[in-house]
């Protein structure tokens, strides 16, 4: 940075990184994929939710009813992913955690808890990012 007549010439900025970018492309695919999912458990456009329900939790709860408090749940983790990255990734990351052994408790559909293993661990990744962004910010508004 030049320094003229005692003031500088240019204003440091901060360049983003990858870091950032990736941190900003998961913070929008975990707010926007847990509310389109968790909206779609009241209507079903994507998928009938009901057929991924473990034959275990249908014994206790209808259906129907399980899958909309489902939902709220997942606008909720959504929302939360927005406004709090750092938290909210790791409430999906264990929301995932509970979808993937009720997955795995149907007998059935191991590839779709793989995959939602996968977006476990991408969750995991958002809340590293977000806690790195958190540290940065704090180390520079330190005195």
């Amino acid at each position: 940075m030049a320094v003229t007549s005692g003031y500088p010439s240019t204003v440091a900025r901060a360049t983003p990184t990858g870091a950032y970018h990736a941190y900003r492309i998961l913070c929008l695919a975990f707010t926007v994929a847990p509310i389109a999912a968790g909206a779609d458990k009241f209507f079903n456009f994507l998928t009938n939710w009901e057929q991924y329900l473990s034959p275990f939790v249908t014994h206790y709860v209808p259906a129907l009813t399980f899958m909309r408090v489902v939902g709220v749940v997942e606008i909720a983790a959504g929302i939360l992913v927005a406004v709090k990255p750092r938290i909210g990734a790791y409430v999906v990351a264990l929301w995932l955690g509970g979808i993937i052994l009720n997955l795995i408790s149907t007998g059935a559909f191991y590839d779709i808890a793989l995959r939602d293993f996968g977006l476990l661990l991408g969750a995991v990744a958002l809340g590293a990012l977000a806690q790195d962004r958190t540290d940065s910010k704090s180390e520079v508004s330190a005195p």
